[in-house]
């Protein structure tokens, strides 16, 4: 415990501590882009499922005593939606991720990830005990370099990449990635989390096309975020999707999912199909919003989607950041190292359709409010160093 406390008080002291906090005020920090999670429809289908069913929890894995002709109903729905021929679910998309890259890479295997991929993704690759090549965030031709250094290797070669970041909200070059792979033998697996219904035909995925037409491995979509309910779907071959639930461990040795909660999937998948409108204005408002930011001098990485950082640098100013945003009005959390690399803490808006353009002109506002109150206090700061040094000397004198 004394270890314990102590590498706490370290954190502390480099400003990376976190702790819970309920937010409120104006939400920046959903993932909940549609507003799905406050739809009623969606409280209506758990009500349903609940009164109808015999159980209310998941017993034991879906091997076992868990599994519900429900999953396998929504597991086909997914596929459909998604352009595959199958669908698995798992209970997140931490353990969507582990499983799926454990099960398909090994020791002698070599996986190609791009350097900002999500943590689960990397925890995923570490423990497939697979080769890896991290190449420089969105660099093709580093990417194809290493392809060809590595053409010769054996085993498979899997390229891994999001879709959109998570942090910077930025695109992966998609189509560039396939075209790579299919030259150099290679396979593709994608992370839609944060383009699931939101980005793509009808919400489908960037990388929906190449899924279509088998050209990728997998795409990992969530449940959690867009859709507003919980858990992912890997979505693939028929042969991918038996193949994991034979050797993907977070799915077979995971207690299945409440029978209520596919309902609750299913329904929020039917209305997120509908919301062509909302996705458009999402991202319209997202890309206004940015926009504006580049406009005022702030460094938003790149993105081009419903997430919008605004980088800010060290932690310090960062946290000092979020605080007058709060107590603007504004639900704001502060990134920080290890999360965004050293040098690159930041503010990062995750915008949802419920935003109104008038808050988020309002949110521009007072961020610039914030950085003119900050010059303003350095100013006063190093002006009065200035007037004290002469009487110090004075003094010493």
């Amino acid at each position: 415990m004394t270890e314990l406390r102590a590498g706490l008080r370290e954190l502390e002291s480099r400003s990376q501590r976190r702790t819970l906090a309920e937010v409120g005020g104006v939400n920046l920090c959903s993932n909940d882009y549609l507003g799905l999670a406050e739809h009623p429809a969606l409280k209506e289908a758990v009500l349903q499922a609940m009164g109808g069913t015999v159980r209310m929890g998941g017993t034991g894995s879906r091997l076992l005593s868990g599994h519900s002709a429900v999953w396998s109903e929504v597991e086909e729905e997914f596929a459909e939606f998604a352009g595959s021929e199958a669908a698995l679910y798992f209970g997140s998309g931490y353990a969507a991720n582990i499983g799926l890259l454990t099960s398909l890479a090994g020791k002698d295997d070599l996986i190609f990830s791009d350097a900002l991929n999500h943590a689960s993704i990397i925890d995923g690759i570490r423990l497939s005990g697979a080769r890896k090549v991290i190449y420089p965030h969105r660099d093709m031709r580093a990417l194809e370099a290493a392809l060809k250094e590595n053409r010769d290797a054996r085993g498979r070669k899997l390229i891994v990449t999001e879709t959109v970041f998570s942090m910077d909200g930025d695109i992966a070059p998609v189509d560039e990635i396939v075209a790579l792979a299919e030259k150099y033998g290679a396979g593709v697996i994608v992370d839609e989390a944060h383009a699931t219904a939101v980005h793509g035909p009808g919400g489908r995925g960037i990388a929906a096309p190449a899924l279509a037409t088998g050209r990728i491995v997998a795409a990992m979509h969530t449940c959690g975020k867009a859709l507003g309910s919980a858990g992912a779907v890997v979505c693939g071959s028929t042969i991918l999707s038996d193949h994991l639930i034979n050797h993907a461990r977070t799915f077979i040795f995971s207690t299945a999912m409440p029978p209520y909660m596919a309902a609750q999937i299913r329904t929020a998948l039917r209305l997120a199909i509908a919301m062509d409108r909302e996705r458009a204005e999402l991202i319209l408002r997202s890309a206004n919003f940015a926009a504006s930011l580049r406009r005022e001098g702030w460094e938003t990485m790149g993105s081009a989607t419903q997430i919008v950082p605004s980088v800010i640098g060290e932690n310090e100013g960062a946290l000092a950041a979020a605080e007058y945003l709060q107590q603007s009005g504004f639900a704001v959390r502060a990134i920080r190292p290890p999360t965004v690399p050293q040098g690159t803490a930041r503010l990062r808006f995750s915008l949802t359709h419920k935003i109104s353009a008038t808050e988020l002109t309002e949110l521009s506002s007072a961020l610039c409010a914030w950085r003119a109150q900050q010059h303003t206090t350095s100013h006063a700061n190093s002006h009065a160093n200035a007037q004290a040094t002469p009487m110090t000397m004075a003094e010493t004198a």
